[in-house]
């Protein structure tokens, strides 16, 4: 059976919600912990697992960390950024690592929120930079911050991460979406704070997310319990034109041996403001099931969409549909 994770968000923060969700396919859900503590939202876990009880679910819950990936700070209020305005990072603006200070220059772009947002550096100095929005949005509170032209070597594991993982120990989490995977090292790492906390029965989704993830594969594979194409990040780090066959690569590697993988993001992003998905959205998710996918799993669309039930009862009967074709190949 391929599982179907929703993300949990504002849109499916009801038992009913949920409760439907379940009935119409889900089988666990995810909790993104880079904006919250998870001790946060125990409430949350709780509703969840109360829901899928009354469906007769036993729910697969994960929990996605921080993990080494570069964030902007905590902002006082959401920032509207319009192509051709002047920002400040770093001091008096917008809060970064000190570290960025060390690796940028003149000319080069930093891109916020996984790439939706984007900017040229124009000056800097030890403590901040000055640079002209090239790519507008909404930049809020913890989004990453990245550059093609620099790679600023982050620790594997937050402190909030450690926290995180022993309270996920106590609380009956079922796995933890590890982010930006850099090798063998990462998931051993993780691996070694779990049994320490004494929870070797939670798995690890490891988060392929950048070249390095791509380039060291095979060992990640080996040390993780399920790969996740992460198509987010993934998509800044690789061309977009070559991400469907980056896609395909990892998929036929972990199929060849065996090994389970989850493929995620813009699934059905459409379905955040429409009832119905696209046609390329659905010959996605039925293609991730040809391609041998254990699971799928939705983001925006359950987390804020505005039609959380409809997008997972499509993932059911897209998946249905799928496997109905490829058992007569």
């Amino acid at each position: 059976m391929i599982d179907i994770f929703g993300t949990l968000g504002p849109s499916c923060s009801d038992e009913a919600t949920l409760k439907a969700m379940f009935e119409a396919g889900m089988t666990g859900v995810r909790l993104n912990l880079s904006h919250s503590m998870l001790a946060d939202n125990l409430d949350t876990i709780n509703m969840v697992k109360s829901a899928a009880e009354k469906v007769g679910v036993k729910p697969l819950i994960l929990v996605d960390i921080q993990g080494p990936e570069l964030r902007i700070g905590d902002l006082e209020t959401e920032l509207q950024l319009s192509e051709g305005q002047e920002i400040v990072i770093g001091k008096n603006g917008i809060p970064v690592d000190f570290r960025i200070f060390e690796n940028i220059h003149p000319g080069i772009e930093l891109k916020f929120d996984d790439g939706k947002l984007a900017a040229v550096v124009s000056s800097c100095s030890d403590d901040y930079a000055l640079a002209t929005v090239k790519r507008g949005g909404v930049l809020k509170s913890r989004k990453s911050i990245a550059s093609d032209d620099f790679d600023i070597e982050m620790p594997t594991l937050t402190e909030e991460d450690h926290i995180n993982i022993k309270c996920a120990a106590e609380n009956g989490i079922t796995g933890i979406m590890q982010p930006f995977v850099r090798g063998r090292e990462d998931v051993a790492t993780l691996r070694n704070e779990l049994h320490h906390c004494g929870a070797d029965d939670i798995r690890i989704y490891a988060k392929i997310e950048d070249r390095r993830g791509i380039d060291k594969l095979d060992t990640i594979i080996e040390e993780s319990d399920e790969i996740i194409i992460a198509r987010g990040d993934l998509g800044n780090a690789v061309p977009l034109y070559d991400l469907p066959g980056v896609q395909k690569d990892i998929a036929g590697r972990c199929t060849e041996i065996g090994k389970p993988f989850m493929v995620v993001t813009q699934m059905l992003a459409s379905m955040e403001h429409s009832p119905v998905p696209t046609r390329a959205e659905v010959s996605d998710i039925f293609n991730a099931v040809l391609d041998g996918a254990s699971s799928v799993m939705v983001t925006g669309e359950t987390a804020v969409g505005e039609y959380p039930v409809e997008v997972i009862r499509y993932m059911k009967k897209t998946i249905e549909s799928a496997e109905k074709y490829k058992n007569k190949l």
